[in-house]
């Protein structure tokens, strides 16, 4: 194929018109029109001119051009722009021949004299203003556009047609299809075994012939893996999942590439196809690895005026045991300086193991403790979790896994004890083009959580369903429309004997700004004195929609509004209420994600009063 690439270029400059002047002599009869002396540098003015006032070409061309490279990175002496312009020659031409321009001419001026006119030596110090005239000429079409043998489901382009625009571009890219069309029904070797390019001047057609060679159905032979240090040579293979004896399909290297990364371990990964097949048309692949520092520290933060300050951080170990085994410890502490609770501790422990029964399976051990100080009651809680999350696809991923949880909880009733037995499940289909600043897709998630209490707790299931949409418009989708809605709840269990962290709150950051964190609950459970004592409702539903607009490179707006409601019993029904909030954003855009600030106030409800604002790291949703 590296061939054929080659030769597809040189067919395109023997078909083509030409360049004004001829470039690389070694001396220069302008030498002397440059003023070397008493010049100081200053802006350099670029003119891109294209005969016709073709603008979508110029701007190609601005774009190809190193001169205009140069410039932008303030590089504005004699000698960088003799240097970018000689080069520009054949880069525009290229250009031109991949849109099909074969009788062009290009002039690049440099204060007037013509830069491939001027040797290296005699580059001047000071240019002041540069011109690129292009007169393409006609577009060629092709008279003809054939291709064969053609692999069953091979996606050609559709400028690869009669009558179309005869640009090499489509033509490089439909041997490339062709190639690749073979390769993914098994036959690896496939290859351009001839091509003919026949350009006509007078009727500015182009005949293109195209033959491919598919040659031999290839299976999968062996893996040869180098540049493992600590990780073991066995689980290295067994994170790959290489697929050896199977039908070649250049998909399946992709998936070994993608589930070498998500490991964590490595922080580069090589698949290197070998230049010649096995015997029993078999091909062997070299794989070369290198591992990431074992260690990372990590920390996070989210700031509320009435909801104090939370600070997250977190220390893991990419490969504990030599197999690719992740340990990452994490604390968190929240409600610092709150206004309406006192500081809330919680640590997290965990194991994951990658191929764990099959290569796209996690196996993971997690250990977590949480000391709770809510407005209305403190809960202690610890749990231990046995688990496995599967990844279906780059889209589709599911976990589940076994849990044991205690829980103590205080209130105006004394001491609850919780203890549940429980399976969490849940799914994820996500299609965002960006998971930390989506700009279109949707986001789509599901938990089921059967539980079976013991003693005096409940048995029952929680569900909760989530789903997000984002949509651009606008000049480089400068506007962005986001929408997030939330519906849970709790089904078979009292809501007395359920477990506090089961149940439903809405209000703060995650759900509605502008109110308080978990402001929103509901009244059902009587006190010792007759009293009610506020906890989270058995069902909740919640709805967000954000409008954000860059305003430049790095710095966004937004405008949002939140809504949430509580009921006290399963099904979205019983006593409850609702409230809602709205506001106004400031984003500024960093390498680990957009920084946030929101001003948000309450705009319906009983459970916030005065301006919230909040501080954060990541878009809302």
């Amino acid at each position: 194929m590296r061939a054929y690439l080659t030769a597809i270029l040189v067919a395109s400059t023997a078909i083509g018109g030409g360049v004004a002047a001829a470039w690389g002599q070694s001396s220069s009869p302008f030498s002397g029109l440059f003023s070397r002396d008493g010049e100081d540098e200053g802006p350099v003015d670029l003119d891109i001119e294209v005969a016709g006032g073709d603008d979508d070409l110029a701007a190609q061309i601005r774009r190809t051009s190193l001169i205009a490279s140069a410039l932008a990175e303030d590089r504005t002496t004699g000698q960088d722009i003799l240097a970018a312009a000689r080069a520009d020659y054949a880069r525009i031409l290229g250009l031109l021949y991949d849109e099909g321009y074969y009788n062009s001419t290009v002039n690049i001026l440099l204060d007037g004299v013509e830069a491939a006119q001027v040797a290296p030596l005699d580059a001047p110090q000071v240019v002041q203003r540069v011109v690129v005239a292009v007169q393409p000429g006609q577009a060629f079409r092709f008279s003809r556009a054939a291709m064969a043998p053609v692999a069953p489901e091979t996606d050609i382009p559709s400028g690869y047609a009669l009558n179309e625009i005869a640009g090499t571009g489509v033509m490089r890219s439909a041997a490339l299809a062709g190639v690749e069309g073979w390769r993914s029904q098994g036959y690896a070797k496939a290859d351009v075994a001839d091509q003919q390019i026949v350009a006509d001047h007078d009727t500015a057609r182009v005949d293109s012939r195209i033959t491919l060679d598919p040659g031999p159905r290839v299976t999968f032979g062996q893996l040869s893996v180098s540049g493992n240090q600590r990780l073991n040579d066995r689980r290295l293979r067994k994170i790959a999942g290489f697929p050896e004896g199977q039908l070649f399909d250049p998909e399946e290297l992709d998936t070994v590439t993608r589930r070498l990364r998500r490991s964590g371990v490595f922080s580069a990964v090589t698949l290197e196809e070998a230049e010649t097949l096995g015997p029993g048309n078999t091909l062997d692949v070299d794989l070369t690895v290198v591992e990431q520092a074992p260690r990372r520290i990590g920390a996070g933060f989210e700031v509320s005026n009435t909801d104090g300050i939370m600070i997250s951080s977190y220390w893991m170990h990419r490969n504990l045991l030599r197999g690719g085994e992740r340990l990452r410890i994490e604390g968190r502490v929240k409600d610092i300086g709150s206004e309406t609770s006192d500081r809330d501790d919680e640590l997290t422990i965990r194991i994951d193991r990658p191929a764990t029964i099959t290569a796209d399976t996690t196996g993971y051990v997690e250990g977590r403790a949480a000391r709770m100080r809510e407005e209305d009651y403190d809960e202690d809680t610890a749990s231990l979790a046995l688990g496995f999350s599967h990844i279906f696809s780059d889209r589709l991923t599911g976990d589940i896994s076994a849990q044991y949880q205690f829980s103590r909880v205080f209130d105006a009733n004394g001491q609850t004890d919780f203890k549940v037995l429980a399976l969490p499940m849940e799914v994820i289909w996500d299609q965002r083009d960006e998971p930390t600043d989506a700009k279109r897709g949707y986001y789509l998630s599901a938990e089921v959580t059967p539980f079976k209490g013991f003693e005096d707790t409940g048995s029952g299931a929680r569900a909760l369903a989530e789903g997000r949409a984002f949509r651009s418009f606008g000049s480089e989708d400068r506007f962005t429309l986001a929408g997030r809605a939330r519906l849970g709840s709790v089904f078979g269990s009292d809501i007395d004997r359920t477990p506090r962290n089961y149940l439903f709150y809405s209000g703060g950051g995650g759900t509605v700004r502008g109110h308080p964190f978990q402001a929103l609950g509901v009244e059902t459970i009587s006190g010792p004195d007759g009293d009610l004592i506020k906890t989270g409702g058995m069902s909740v539903a919640n709805a967000t929609a954000e409008m954000r607009f860059q305003v430049r490179e790095r710095i966004g707006l937004v405008a949002f509004a939140d809504y949430g409601r509580v009921w006290s019993d399963s099904g979205f029904e019983g006593e409850g209420g609702d409230h809602a909030g709205a506001g106004v954003g400031v984003r500024y855009d960093t390498p680990v994600g957009p920084l946030r600030f929101d001003v948000a106030g309450p705009v319906s409800g009983d459970t916030g009063s005065g301006v919230q604002l909040y501080l954060g790291l990541g878009q809302a949703f």
